[in-house]
């Protein structure tokens, strides 16, 4: 197989800025800290690169813009790679709100996938918007061995961290200790039987042993970005 996926989580948004739980599309712009991140990702990518895709988010599609213009690559917008859908908590940046995310995020690294968040998705839900598109990007071109490079798909931090150690079968410790920063990137490699490896984990890479004590709640609440 001859590629690789690159999710990549978009660059600074005013959302971020802001600490809000920022998730129904379009959302927050970019700020220009974000322009620049985009660019220097696209920067660092490994060669050779043949997609450049995002979700229907305006600052998914703006870092994809800015890794496009890096690369010379086309952009490619695809639906279902949106951010979780928090629902009643959409937009709040207060303690209460944090906390509540992440309780039940928790729970859906836990195993409780059918929780929803308040108004919200439960992790069903995401993951069966999600995946198929990743399984569709895999069986149309990097199960093709003769598809020339790597997929960078830009979509978001929560989401990324849910789909990924589920399609990877990452311990869940690890993938809710390992926020992902802006323009950070989780990278799934193809593997036999429609599974996939994770080979990279923003800068660690395997194994992905999970912290001695984990409190990811407590975490969150004292994070300028409980969305990563």
């Amino acid at each position: 197989m001859s590629g690789r996926l690159i999710l990549v989580r978009h660059g600074q948004s005013h959302g971020n800025v802001d600490r809000r739980l920022d998730t129904r599309p379009p959302g927050a712009e970019l700020t220009d800290l974000g322009h620049d991140q985009a660019r220097r990702f696209a920067r660092t990518l490994p060669q050779p690169l043949a997609m450049v895709g995002h979700s229907v988010a305006r600052r998914a599609a703006q870092t994809a813009a800015g890794i496009g213009a890096e690369t010379g690559l086309g952009l490619h917008e695809f639906e279902g790679l949106h951010e979780v859908q928090v629902g009643e908590l959409e937009n709040r940046n207060d303690d209460a709100a944090i906390a509540q995310f992440n309780a039940i995020y928790q729970r859906w690294h836990q195993g409780e996938l059918d929780v929803p968040m308040p108004g919200g998705e439960t992790a069903t839900q995401v993951l069966d918007r999600y995946v198929p598109v990743l399984t569709e990007l895999r069986m149309r071109y990097l199960d093709d061995h003769e598809f020339p490079g790597d997929i960078v798909v830009v979509s978001h931090g929560a989401a990324i961290r849910l789909v990924a150690a589920t399609l990877a079968g990452i311990d869940s410790s690890f993938a809710l200790d390992h926020h992902l920063g802006n323009a950070e990137s989780v990278v799934l490699a193809p593997i036999t039987d429609g599974r996939w490896s994770c080979v990279q984990w923003a800068a660690l890479t395997p194994p992905f042993y999970p912290e001695p004590e984990v409190h990811p709640v407590e975490d969150a609440l004292h994070s300028g970005d409980p969305m990563g």
